[in-house]
């Protein structure tokens, strides 16, 4: 014959049950903020309180992730944000480059015009000089 320690001791089966799962909530630091002050009257009123603690923590878990989900959605905004901000910044420098690209494709093509001219210039010199050099008789020693 089995030993009954809960009828030795003078406890039905529901106080067995109840301090139990007593000292499951007292050794579980989850469940700390919890006064469990009663012994249950029957395990379905354990049931009950398990029933109610996970979906404590379900709704606690569900607020979590809606919190998460705000402030990656916000991150992700912020980041939108500032690619935006400097797809505008790139765009008016790239502006800016074009146009001075502009300026230096119209002062390069003035300046080679002016040297295209100066060359012909120097050319003519040059064959007026060779002109003059033949028409004036060469000094005599």
């Amino acid at each position: 014959m089995q030993p009954n320690f809960a009828s030795d001791f003078g406890l039905s089966q529901n106080n067995a049950s109840s301090i139990q799962f007593n000292r499951f909530i007292s050794n579980n630091p989850f469940y700390h903020h919890l006064q469990v002050d009663h012994d249950f009257n029957s395990p379905d009123e354990v049931d009950e309180l398990q029933i109610s603690l996970i979906n404590e923590r379900k709704q606690r878990r569900m607020i979590s992730n809606r919190e998460s989900a705000r402030r990656s959605h916000m991150r992700k905004q912020k980041h939108l944000d500032e690619l935006r901000s400097q797809v505008v910044w790139l765009r008016n420098e790239n502006q800016q480059l074009l146009d001075k690209l502009n300026q230096m494709s119209e002062i390069h093509s003035n300046v080679a015009q002016e040297n295209s001219q100066l060359k012909e210039e120097i050319s003519e010199l040059r064959q007026m000089l060779t002109d003059m050099q033949l028409t004036w008789p060469s000094p005599k020693s």
